[in-house]
């Protein structure tokens, strides 16, 4: 083959990988800006999942254009297995839409009908995808797909016995999910002292965010039997307490009343749509040194309280200081 027979499918081959830059840098963006202007239901999610695929599928249908304008391309080398090579890729590169859309559309789904998004779902979703592709894939390439799918039916016992852990903290994680147990966002604590929010569900752990931003990984296996607090199950919502002792001497109308305009001016800080909720107090005992009573007012998650509970010892000892009202440690 002379250096002029060259000339012809090189051509087409750069003019694919032309075609693919264009298409990703110019059709793509356009549509994608179209898509996100009109608002079309899903439109995000099918621009995401095409992400890089444009481009791919140009430059494949250059090369292949190229092996069948000038099959000459093929002297000392199989032009069927260049050809199923190409096919191969693209019917990959589908398969992975295919996974990326299935995935993305779960978790929308989810988050349409009230729950939470949590990658178990999506993964699974992505595994039987491409297993199925992987299946296509094989029967296109002349493959025998029965005795493999066999094949895996009579070993799959002994997958599951080899797996016994892995399939403990999968099943796990289901029950997890649907019992509505443990969702992402959730705060939770854990009997071990630790605390923080559920950022996600795999088929294998539950990662757990602190406030100080380190990553709790825990089976999901050891979850679903562990004692544990939910401080998001019943409601997001939730009531801070304070306790407080003032002196014997104290006037309790007076103490009162200035503890709750105190709460109220913290809640409309921290959580001013709570602010409804008026925020009250419970005398609780004569102690020996001080009359002890509880402050109670809403905040929006549990992680408020720790702000609330901050500003309003702040407010209410600069409150009780002018009133002339005396604090005292409160009794066992």
């Amino acid at each position: 083959m002379t250096n002029i027979q060259w000339i012809l499918p090189v051509l087409f081959i750069l003019l694919g990988l032309l075609a693919g830059i264009v298409g990703e840098k110019v059709i793509y963006e356009r549509l994608k800006n179209f898509s996100s202007r009109k608002k079309i239901p899903g439109s995000e999610i099918i621009m995401r999942s095409l992400h890089r695929m444009i481009f791919l599928w140009f430059v494949l249908a250059g090369c292949f254009s190229a092996i069948l304008i000038h099959p000459h391309v093929n002297h000392g080398v199989n032009l069927d297995v260049l050809q199923k090579i190409l096919f191969t890729i693209f019917l990959y590169s589908v398969t992975l839409v295919l996974a990326r859309l299935s995935s993305n559309f779960i978790n929308l789904f989810i988050r349409k009908t009230g729950g939470n998004s949590a990658s178990l779902f999506s993964n699974i979703a992505k595994t039987s995808v491409f297993g199925l592709g992987t299946l296509i894939i094989l029967q296109t390439l002349g493959v025998k797909i029965t005795p493999i799918i066999t094949t895996l039916g009579i070993s799959g016992l002994a997958v599951g016995l080899a797996l016994k852990d892995t399939l403990e903290n999968l099943f796990a994680g289901f029950h997890l999910i649907f019992s509505k147990q443990v969702r992402t966002g959730d705060y939770v604590k854990l009997d071990g002292g630790h605390e923080g929010y559920v950022t996600d569900i795999t088929w294998r752990n539950t990662t757990i965010r602190e406030v100080s931003n380190n990553a709790i990984i825990v089976p999901n296996s050891k979850l679903a039997s562990a004692i544990f607090i939910n401080c998001h199950l019943l409601a997001k919502e939730s009531t801070l307490t304070v306790n407080v002792g003032v002196n014997h001497d104290s006037d309790l109308e007076n103490v009162e009343r200035i503890t709750v305009e105190v709460a109220k001016d913290v809640m409309q800080q921290v959580s001013p749509k709570l602010v409804v909720h008026e925020p009250f107090i419970r005398f609780q005992k004569f102690g020996e040194t001080s009359i002890d009573f509880t402050v109670f007012m809403r905040v929006n998650d549990f992680f408020d309280q720790r702000i609330a509970r901050h500003l309003f010892i702040k407010a209410l000892h600069k409150r009780f200081k002018i009133e002339g009202i005396k604090t005292l440690p409160t009794s066992a």
